[in-house]
């Protein structure tokens, strides 16, 4: 479903518990639940995202991240040190909670709960063979705006960008299908993946920052950058400032602790043990 049937459906679903709704918006609320459901039946839900009243996976499999592993003596677990960190997959594992987004508030804003606004347009089309003129063709995937400013304040805001890294390696779903023979057993990968940051730091990453920053230097704004830590010590050294203020770009990096609990790692909510930014 996309994001306009989602937001309709809510709104037909909010009016339906008041008895407000209309025999033809009924209709069409009968048609969009039935949307949804053939959809969950299809999909995983997405405990990360927070841009949907109905979240869903979009990646086949519904895998979040990767790590190392190593085989010893017929046991299989996860290699110690750095290199066994976790390593998102996908963009959506970053927003857990909104945690990333309320520490790049406070630390940029003085605002520890931002208004969120998601996939913003940044730029337009003059018009071409592939778009119309006017039509966005680049987008910003967060802009956080403070939201306890002074009355009549300028608006003061902060862009965001957020990037997993993609793997290189076959297809996922040959773990799956060997899981099913083994009936669920834990074994070392069928096949070779692993992280490819060339893929997503330089090609990917990279190439959006060197378009957006001069243009938000020159609107005296940050742009914010939202990535795990493996992906952030993956890239060539930076030159760092002393103060966030002589800054253009702000890293925030993402690392998972685990629960001692149940073996499940989460962005931490709190402190500086979990996401902390390099300027």
């Amino acid at each position: 479903m996309s994001k306009a049937e989602l937001t309709r459906m809510v709104a037909l679903e909010e009016q339906a518990a008041l008895g407000a709704v209309k025999p033809r918006d009924l209709d069409r609320l009968t048609d969009l639940r039935a949307k949804l459901t053939e959809q969950q039946a299809e999909e995983l839900p997405c405990p990360f995202r927070t841009d949907s009243p109905h979240p869903t996976c979009t990646k086949p499999g519904g895998v979040c991240s990767i790590r190392i592993f190593k085989e010893e003596g017929g046991t299989v677990a996860p290699i110690e040190g750095n290199r066994g960190r976790l390593r998102a997959l996908c963009p959506w594992r970053l927003h857990q909670d909104g945690t990333a987004f309320d520490k790049i508030g406070e630390r940029l804003l003085s605002d520890p709960t931002p208004t969120r606004a998601g996939e913003v347009g940044f730029l337009e089309s003059t018009g071409n063979l592939d778009s119309d003129p006017g039509e966005d063709v680049g987008r910003i995937d967060m802009i956080l705006v403070k939201s306890n400013a002074t009355p009549g304040a300028p608006m003061d805001w902060v862009a965001v960008e957020v990037q997993a890294v993609y793997f290189s390696g076959k297809r996922m779903s040959i773990e799956f299908e060997h899981l099913l023979k083994t009936q669920g057993k834990l074994s070392m990968a069928q096949v070779k993946r692993r992280p490819d940051y060339r893929s997503s730091g330089v090609k990917r990453l990279m190439p959006q920052l060197l378009t957006k920053v001069p243009t938000l230097r020159r609107w005296g704004k940050k742009m914010a950058v939202v990535v795990d830590a493996p992906f952030f010590h993956s890239m060539g050294t930076m030159e760092r400032v002393k103060d966030v203020s002589n800054a253009d770009i702000v890293w925030f990096l993402v690392d998972f602790v685990e629960d001692p609990g149940g073996g499940r790692r989460a962005v931490p909510a709190g402190g500086g043990g979990g996401v902390f930014h390099h300027a």
